[in-house]
């Protein structure tokens, strides 16, 4: 089942990390919007088709992160974290009736932080990750009719992240990130000529250090 591939990817991650000597915790809270770019419909059933692409809805998403510190230097901090980030609907179009109504999708993917100036009230970082996602895909079709195709797609992940931390009240700041989930794709039923597809977030939110 798709829920014991994640915590067979979570659980080690968050053992060896428990482990670490720096007892810093973070915990956040964002939310945003997910971007997909517009993919074209290649070997289109449809030979009139007058526009053969698959437009996505920016959505809301949310992400959700837990953080600890293991090593300081100077400047800069290295943290392990696991970011997890959810759009539970994102609408698809396309002028034929060939593709899913919608999509949703889970990114889990534990990644290595390392922040700048960490010990000052505003601390800028980049992040990068891998692990596991899953997409729903609707059952419907995007005008009418059920869709072919299965409902629920596994996939590994890659996550490029880069963002800034303001620290404003003892342990409570807040978050600003950018993050790219890069993913196989969900069955779309159609051809796009592609393997991966670049899930974008933006977001913010509130973090609390314990």
């Amino acid at each position: 089942m798709w829920y014991q591939r994640l915590a067979v990817i979570v659980v080690p991650f968050l053992v060896l990390v428990s482990g670490a000597y720096a007892q810093v915790n973070e915990l956040s809270f964002t939310g945003g919007r997910a971007f997909v770019s517009t993919q074209t419909i290649v070997n289109d059933a449809y030979v009139n088709d007058f526009d053969p692409h698959i437009h996505f809805g920016n959505e809301e998403m949310v992400a959700f992160n837990y953080g600890r510190l293991f090593k300081t230097r100077k400047i800069f901090a290295l943290s392990a974290e696991v970011p997890a980030a959810i759009y539970f609907r994102m609408d698809l179009h396309t002028d034929q009736n060939q593709i899913p109504k919608d999509i949703g999708a889970l990114f889990v993917t534990p990644s290595v932080r390392l922040n700048v100036f960490s010990g000052d009230s505003v601390s800028p970082w980049v992040s990068a990750g891998a692990g596991y996602g899953r997409f729903r895909e609707a059952p419907v079709r995007n005008f009418y009719g059920p869709n072919p195709g299965p409902t629920g797609t596994n996939t590994g992940v890659i996550q490029f992240g880069a963002g800034l931390d303001v620290w404003f009240w003892h342990r409570w700041g807040a978050r600003f990130e950018a993050r790219d989930f890069n993913s196989g794709l969900p069955d779309y039923t159609v051809d796009t000529g592609k393997s991966r597809q670049n899930n974008y977030y933006v977001g913010a939110g509130i973090m609390h250090r314990f």
